[in-house]
């Protein structure tokens, strides 16, 4: 039961996905811009995040419905909201959740001016959930088989996944001449606790039989693993939730391995092109796992029964649990970290020239253009356990004075058509603060939006 309320929790109590971070990407006033393009233009001379407050990212995203067409306090019965939710949605629609924090972060140039690089470091702890829309089980559900005769309900629909997890990391960042930089990181990430149930096959169907009776089949392969949490269900096991994460955290959780590339690119001087691909990555579950799987195949005829009631008349009710029986196993398995992929393509205008001396904003050389503005284009895409998520993004950048950078974006994607979003990044002596939120037409009802994002952090930027 401690496990079941456990898995409970790890879904949902951090509503707060999409990870398409469009307005950091590229916005390289912000350092943690180097976590989306480990190939970053970036020119500081060294820097260091806030610890716990250098880097606070949430999202939340769902396709299809939002909050409001669920709880809205509209007199309409809860389960007409949740019908109507379910025939406007498809098993497609998602919802996904991601949350991180950065517990460390810094960097630091190494090598000459000509031919510099930069090392940049870290540690961050973060949520992940993606669930589809369950649709032919929610709708067995509620409303039963009795109108769906003849229909086949798809035990497949049931896909999902969630994970709390630290991840350690550390970036190689070099110029190759002054029209290429690359980049690289490497990555260790330790699952503190997690909950795949990704390859779920099946399926469910009734039909009049001619005795006049009913034939029912089901077919059922359903996999739920888990790890972190199997020690929860040991009756002696003595209840230390809080002190379980801090260990887990520090490399006595679940490890692998992942790394992150990008490049940027100047065809002109000022035309910029980049790229990146970021958590390439593995989780091997080997510690605390545990497996529930349901795998079977069952054929009734007669009166339809119900297969949860132990008092069910005859010998249905047994007959479907030899059936289809409920294995815990404890087999070690894999999960692959969700791969974000970036390109941007950037026209810079409005050139301004800088001279060298105290209010310097050149680097190293006796003059340096600078461009004040910015338009350009994102692309993002990240792999799920059905279709890819995909998203286009449009944006504004503008370097209003020496301390204050903003970047307005405009975003297409399968959560909203209409997604405006703002990030900026002001700099007071070396102490660096940004703040970036998307969807922001609709904070006017929060309950209504499909997605919201925000970030937000501190650092110390010395250039």
């Amino acid at each position: 039961m401690k496990k079941i309320y456990l898995i409970f929790i790890l879904f949902i109590t951090t509503y707060c996905f999409a990870q398409n971070k469009q307005i950091l990407y590229n916005f390289t006033d912000v350092p943690q811009s180097l976590m989306t393009n480990p190939g970053s233009d970036v020119t500081y001379k060294w820097y260091f995040g806030v610890p716990l407050v250098s880097g606070i990212y949430a999202s939340a995203g769902s396709t299809g419905f939002s909050a409001y067409d669920l709880f809205a306090d509209n007199g309409v019965n809860f389960n007409t909201k949740l019908r109507n939710v379910l025939s406007s949605t498809t098993r497609n629609d998602r919802v996904a959740v991601n949350e991180q924090l950065e517990i460390l972060n810094g960097g630091f140039r190494i090598g000459t001016e000509e031919k510099r690089m930069y090392l940049s470091f870290g540690m961050y702890q973060e949520f992940d959930l993606l669930g589809y829309v369950p649709k032919d089980l929610a709708i067995l559900a509620i409303d039963g088989n009795k109108d769906y005769l003849g229909k086949t309900f798809n035990l497949g629909d049931l896909n999902g996944k969630a994970e709390l997890l630290s991840v350690f990391h550390i970036g190689l960042h070099k110029n190759i001449n002054e029209n290429l930089i690359v980049g690289v990181r490497g990555k260790i990430y330790s699952s503190i606790y997690n909950a795949t149930s990704t390859k779920n096959a099946g399926f469910v169907y009734t039909i009049p039989s001619n005795n006049a009776f009913y034939e029912q089949v089901i077919y059922s392969d359903l996999q739920l693993n888990t790890s972190g949490m199997d020690k929860y269900d040991d009756s002696g096991y003595q209840e230390d939730i809080a002190g379980d994460i801090k260990k887990r955290m520090l490399f006595g959780g679940n490890l692998g391995l992942g790394f992150d590339v990008g490049l940027t690119y100047y065809p002109q001087k000022n035309i910029q092109l980049t790229a990146s691909a970021i958590d390439i990555g593995f989780i091997k579950h080997t510690k605390d796992v545990e497996n529930a799987r349901y795998k079977g195949y069952y054929k009734y005829e007669g009166v339809i029964p119900n297969f949860a009631n132990v008092n069910q008349a005859g010998n249905a009710y047994e007959e479907f649990k030899d059936a289809i029986p409920l294995d815990t196993l404890h087999n070690k398995y894999t999960t692959w970290r969700p791969a974000k992929f970036n390109s941007s393509v950037q026209y810079s205008f409005g050139e301004e020239r800088y001279d060298d001396g105290e209010d310097c904003n050149c680097h190293g050389s006796s003059s340096e253009t600078i461009y004040k503005n910015a338009v350009g284009a994102q692309l993002f895409v990240m792999t799920t356990p059905r279709t890819p998520m995909v998203a286009f993004t449009t944006y504004y950048r503008r370097a209003f004075f020496k301390g204050l950078q903003m970047k307005a974006t405009y975003t297409l994607d399968s959560y909203s058509y209409t997604n405006l979003g703002l990030g900026l990044s002001s700099q007071l002596g070396p102490l660096n603060f940004y703040v970036m939120a998307d969807n922001l037409l609709e904070y006017a009802d929060v309950s209504k939006a499909n997605s919201l994002s925000l970030q937000l952090g501190f650092n110390f930027i010395f250039k």
